[in-house]
C-alpha cells in the first residue's frame, strides 16, 4: 500500500519539475541564500557584523512601513484629485505629480530635510502665535523635528507621485459600465468607490505597487545620508571603524536581498490569491 502514493505522486512531481514555468531561479536563489547565511553564521567576524547591522534593521523596516503607508494615503488623494470634475483640482494634482517625479529622491530628501522642514516650522510658529501668546504651546524649533521624521516625509512625498499615477490608472481601468450599473442600483459615490471601483482596481495595481514597495525598501537606504541609523548607516559606521569593507557591505547587501525578495514573493502570492478569488 505504501508504494501506491509514491507511484501516483512521482509522475506528477516529475511533470511539475519539467514544466517550462517551474521557478528554478527561486530554487537557485534559495540555495544561494542558505549558503550565504551558513557562511555568515559560521564565521565569528561575520556574525559580529550581522549583529551590529541588525540594530539598524528595525529602523529600515519602520521607515519603509510608515513611508509607504503615507505614500499610499497621499497618492490616493492626488489620484482622486486628478479625476475630479473641478479643473483646479485636476491641474493642481497634475502639477504636483510632474514636479515631484521630476526631482531625484536624494535631492528631494535634502530639500525637505534642510529647506522644507525649517520653512514648515516657521509657518507653524506664525500660525500658532495666538496659542503661544496664551501659553498653550511652546515655540517649535527646527531641531525638534528629527532627521528620521524628515526622511520619512521626503519618502512619502517622493513616492506619492508614482503611487498616484498607478492608482489613477487602476481606477480608470474599471469598466465604465460597472460604475453606471452601480449608479443605477442607487449606490452613492463613496459606496461605488468602496464596493465596485476599489476591489477591481486593487487587482490591477497590485503588481506595480509591489514594485514600488520593493523600490522603497532599497531607497530607504538614502536616509543614511542624514545620519539615520538604518542598515546602510550602521554598515558605513562599522566599516569605517573596522576597515572590513568587503565583509560589511556583503552582509548589508545580503540583508537587503532578503527583504526585497521576501516582499516580491509575498506580493506574487497575494496576486495569485486575488486572481483565484476573482
Amino acid at each position: 500500500m505504501s508504494g501506491t502514493p509514491l507511484g501516483a505522486g512521482s509522475p506528477g512531481l516529475r511533470a511539475r519539475l519539467r514544466a517550462p514555468d517551474f521557478p528554478w531561479w527561486l530554487v537557485a536563489l534559495g540555495a544561494l541564500a542558505l549558503g550565504a547565511g551558513a557562511a555568515i553564521l559560521g564565521d565569528a567576524g561575520l556574525r559580529q557584523t550581522l549583529r551590529i547591522l541588525s540594530v539598524g534593521l528595525g529602523t529600515t523596516v519602520l521607515v519603509t512601513a510608515i513611508a509607504f503607508g503615507g505614500a499610499l494615503a497621499l497618492g490616493l488623494l492626488v489620484a482622486l484629485a486628478g479625476r475630479s470634475r473641478h479643473r483646479f483640482a485636476r491641474n493642481a494634482a497634475r502639477l504636483y505629480v510632474e514636479i515631484v517625479r521630476g526631482v531625484p529622491v536624494l535631492v528631494l530628501l535634502f530639500w525637505i530635510a534642510f529647506a522644507g522642514a525649517p520653512g514648515l516650522v516657521a509657518g507653524w510658529n506664525w500660525l500658532a502665535t495666538p496659542l503661544r501668546d496664551a501659553g498653550l504651546v511652546d515655540m517649535l524649533m527646527v531641531r525638534d523635528v528629527s532627521l528620521l521624521a524628515r526622511a520619512v516625509i521626503a519618502l512619502v512625498v517622493a513616492y506619492s507621485a508614482f503611487v498616484a499615477e498607478i492608482l489613477r490608472a487602476g481606477i480608470e481601468a474599471v469598466p465604465a459600465g460597472q460604475v453606471e450599473a452601480a449608479k443605477a442600483l442607487g449606490l452613492g459615490p463613496l459606496q461605488r468607490f468602496r464596493l465596485v471601483i476599489l476591489p477591481q482596481a486593487i487587482r490591477t495595481v497590485l503588481p506595480p505597487l509591489g514594485n514600488d514597495l520593493v523600490a522603497m525598501v532599497k531607497d530607504s537606504s538614502l536616509v543614511s545620508v542624514l545620519g539615520v541609523a538604518d542598515v546602510t548607516q550602521m554598515g558605513k559606521v562599522y566599516a569605517s571603524g573596522s576597515f572590513r569593507f568587503f565583509e560589511t557591505y556583503s552582509v548589508v547587501a545580503y540583508l537587503y536581498l532578503l527583504m526585497t525578495v521576501s516582499l516580491s514573493l509575498g506580493v506574487r502570492a497575494l496576486e495569485r490569491r486575488l486572481r483565484r478569488a476573482a
